[in-house]
């Protein structure tokens, strides 16, 4: 096996360890210079798609909402990730771990996605300096 293959492989687990599909369409908000890029090309990867943007006007089936502790209010900034969302579409708030600059408390996540009406159904290592928390729009019934 190849290193490029070996390297693809690995950068696929990332985004397979968040759930993620091919053809799914894939928001993120809150890009910085400290972001994991590796993270986002496996995202790319897995997806077949690129990430976009903000400002895109469409549904989408996943949010990689990336934030951190002085990024504002997590509350906001949740309801704000839900408006794109596709019925049953995820969220997942990617923070700093713990004893890095910018980590949020596992409490003010919790309070923020019950507030905003989010369910959080898991938490997992997304990359090496972020922790990702699944957070479950709820879904619309017809």
């Amino acid at each position: 096996m190849s290193a490029t293959a070996g390297q693809a492989q690995s950068e696929r687990s990332l985004a397979e360890r968040l759930g993620l599909k091919a053809s799914q369409v894939v928001q993120e908000i809150g890009y910085d210079d400290d972001v994991d890029e590796e993270l986002r090309d496996s995202v790319e990867a897995v997806t077949g798609n690129e990430l976009v943007d903000e400002d895109y006007d469409d549904v989408v089936d996943v949010v990689l909402l990336w934030w951190r502790e002085d990024d504002g209010d997590l509350f906001e900034g949740l309801t704000d990730a839900m408006v794109p969302l596709t019925s049953g579409g995820d969220i997942w708030l990617l923070t700093p771990k713990a004893g890095r600059e910018g980590h949020v408390e596992p409490s003010d996540i919790g309070e923020a996605a019950g507030t905003a009406g989010l369910s959080q159904s898991r938490s997992v290592s997304a990359a090496k300096e972020w922790s990702g928390t699944r957070l479950a729009a709820p879904k619309v019934k017809k």
